[in-house]
C-alpha cells in the first residue's frame, strides 16, 4: 500500500479545481458498484492554506486521493 497523503503535504497546493473535479469523477465511477457516491460533491470555494477543499463536509484533496488511492488498489471500478 501506498503511503497515504497528509492533508499539509505541500504539493497539494498545486491541484487546480479542473483537477480535483477530475479525481471526483473518477471516484464517483470507481465507487459506483459499491455506493460510494456522492452525487453533490464538488470542489469548494474554500481553502485551507491554500489547498482546495472537496465539499463533501469539506474534506481535504488528501482525503480523496486517499480514497481513490484504496479503490485503484483494490482494484474496484
Amino acid at each position: 500500500m501506498n503511503t497515504p497523503h497528509e492533508p499539509h503535504d505541500a504539493y497539494l497546493r498545486t491541484y487546480t479545481e479542473p483537477e480535483v473535479t477530475s479525481l471526483l469523477r473518477e471516484l464517483h465511477e470507481r465507487g459506483k458498484p459499491f455506493g460510494i457516491q456522492w452525487g453533490s460533491a464538488a470542489v469548494s470555494d474554500l481553502t485551507i492554506d491554500g489547498r482546495l477543499l472537496v465539499d463533501f463536509g469539506d474534506t481535504s484533496v488528501a482525503t480523496l486521493l486517499n480514497l481513490l488511492t484504496l479503490l485503484r488498489e483494490a482494484g474496484w471500478g
